[in-house]
């Protein structure tokens, strides 16, 4: 089919679907990782045989629901729940709405609508149920997990520091960490570009509900966000997107239990490593974690059922950098210049254009400090913009600084006046006219 556009969730599916027909991976294994039963993953396969990657793609994309109900009743619904039903739970809502005001909502519908609106059950959350076990991932690759962990770990010695890593739902391998000062996007960033460059392309993450990782409802939505009419990705969210990796959400710290027991056994090992290195700073944490790991793999590392690995190579074309990087979109002036972090950039002229005035180009902070400018992917020659008349008149109006090498008297705060001073002048006058 031509100009047919396919989802990362599409591709993946191909790529699983291929791996069966490779006969590296059973049907049991293949439909856990796409989330359907065994059964739907043979009508997958065998739709994928006839039409190919067409059968990926649902026959009613880009058309509105029949069954969708109108704007006006989700506006009633929701009015009548914050005045009339107030304080009702989410089954009696809808039960009360079709016996009293002949309005026909289930309960799946209105959670939506309640959700969307921001606005908390009104049912205390149950006590949690007995967890069963989960079983591997059956290849390396096709599931990490992602969290950080703040705590003491250089003791007394230093500052207290974050841990953030990621480990191989398959092998229990921690493919990738790093130390920072707090939890923070450009931490997971660098973790990203270890798994990418010693690895490969993972075909999902799991990790918390973090706002590192995607925008939040009670977020107030940014300008830009309401021109699109939606959430804008985080920076994370963004890197994610770009190499094609699916980002899963856990519900609660059990649920990615893997690498919560991970922290428990770090912060008794890892702990105990920087303690024999006497490591007081974040700069010899770090390289006592690097010389770690390696054998904490060793130690700890599980083979997976499957030998062939899940992670996927890294395309010819990828910049691993410029994926793993802070990226912001900034309006070019009229001065083909930009600000950024209070620097000003000048834009050289290019063989594609001479001005791009007034057009959006996209700046990188690269994880080591570098910055980089692009327009539609084309990299641009800039440099620092020239100081305008104003910045320069405020530069000579300054004080200069004083000069280390000149000693000057230690005053106090106070100083004794001269002889001639007006004050000594006026009370020797005033002596002699009394």
């Amino acid at each position: 089919m031509e100009g047919l556009i396919v989802s990362n969730k599409e591709q993946q599916r191909i790529q699983l679907l291929n791996t069966i027909l490779a006969h590296t991976m059973g049907m049991g294994a293949a439909a856990r990782v796409m989330g359907v039963s065994e059964r739907q993953g043979w009508r997958l396969l065998a739709g994928y045989r006839a039409a190919g990657v067409a059968a990926m793609v649902h026959g009613n994309r880009g058309r509105k629901p029949v069954h969708t109900l109108p704007a006006a009743l989700r506006e009633q619904v929701l009015t009548l729940a914050q005045t009339t039903y107030a304080g009702c739970n989410d089954s009696q809502l809808v039960e009360l709405l079709a016996e009293r005001e002949g309005l026909v909502v289930s309960r799946a519908t209105y959670q939506r609508w309640r959700q969307a609106a921001g606005w908390r059950s009104p049912r205390k959350r149950r006590a949690p149920t007995h967890r069963s076990r989960r079983a591997r991932m059956p290849q390396a690759g096709m599931l990490l997990q992602w969290d950080g962990s703040t705590h003491a770990w250089l003791e007394d010695r230093g500052p207290r520091l974050t841990l953030v890593g990621a480990i191989d739902d398959a092998s229990g391998e921690v493919v990738g960490a790093c130390f920072r000062q707090h939890e923070d996007a450009q931490g997971y960033l660098l973790v990203l570009r270890q798994v990418l460059q010693t690895k490969g392309i993972p075909l999902a993450i799991y990790r918390d509900r973090h706002g590192i990782f995607e925008r939040r409802e009670r977020d107030p939505w940014t300008l830009e966000e309401e021109l699109t009419g939606e959430r804008l990705p985080t920076q994370v969210g963004r890197a994610l997107t770009e190499v094609g990796v699916q980002s899963l959400a856990a519900h609660s710290p059990q649920a990615k239990g893997r690498i919560e027991r991970l922290w428990g056994t770090l912060q008794d090992r890892l702990v105990a490593e920087l303690r024999l290195a006497e490591a007081c700073t974040a700069e010899e944490a770090a390289a006592v974690l690097q010389a770690f790991l390696p054998r904490f793999n060793q130690r700890f590392g599980v083979p997976a059922v499957e030998a062939a690995s899940g992670y996927r190579p890294l395309p010819a074309h990828l910049d691993v950098e410029a994926v793993c990087c802070l990226a912001y979109t900034r309006t070019v002036a009229a001065d083909n210049t930009i600000s950024f972090a209070g620097r000003q950039l000048q834009l050289q002229a290019s063989p594609l254009r001479a001005s791009y005035a007034r057009l959006p180009v996209t700046v990188r902070e690269h994880l080591d400090g570098s910055l980089s400018v692009s327009y539609q992917g084309t990299g641009l020659v800039v440099t620092p913009a020239p100081a305008v008349a104003p910045v320069l008149r405020a530069r000579q109006g300054r004080r200069a600084a004083p000069d280390p090498t000149v000693t000057r008297p230690h005053t106090n705060g106070t100083s004794k006046p001269s002889p001639t001073h007006p004050w000594r002048t006026y009370a020797l006058t005033k002596s002699l006219s009394s």
